[in-house]
């Protein structure tokens, strides 16, 4: 991969009044994080495979309006409860393309910080993309997902 590549790259950084632990949790718990791993109120996540190990596999399936099917697994690369998530991220209909998701929490005053960021995408389209879904979920995730 050379450096172009890997310097296309997504931040995002959200704040939510509740514990990291529980924040953690809805990364973690399949149940959870199909409430909210929702890039809009349209879609809907039909399949949540998790193994919350360094060398554990998971899997979500995404319903868009549409009814096409997206399907992204990875692994998962280090796991430092409640402050840290690494993992691949590979959508099956492009397996060659490989990125990398670390999930940062950090205790803030009344809640907990939330900084992603998604590393190794293709190009400046796929960062768009990535950055309109990944806003759609952790948006979800403050108002569905913390319950």
């Amino acid at each position: 991969m050379d450096l172009a590549t890997q310097a296309v790259a997504l931040r995002l950084t959200r704040h939510y009044p509740h514990p990291r632990e529980k924040v953690f949790r809805a990364w973690v718990d399949a149940q959870a994080l199909k409430r909210w791993f929702l890039p809009t109120d349209a879609h809907r996540c039909t399949a949540a495979e998790i193994d919350p190990r360094v060398g554990g596999r998971y899997r979500i399936v995404v319903q868009s309006p549409d009814g096409e099917q997206h399907s992204v697994s990875g692994v998962y690369r280090e796991i430092d409860a409640p402050s840290k998530l690494v993992f691949t991220w590979v959508w099956q209909n492009k397996p060659e393309a490989e990125s990398l998701v670390t999930i940062e929490l950090r205790e803030q005053p009344g809640g907990t910080e939330l900084i992603l960021t998604h590393e190794r995408l293709p190009d400046a389209d796929s960062r768009a993309r990535h950055e309109h879904g990944w806003s759609g979920c952790l948006d979800h995730l403050g108002t569905m997902g913390l319950r």
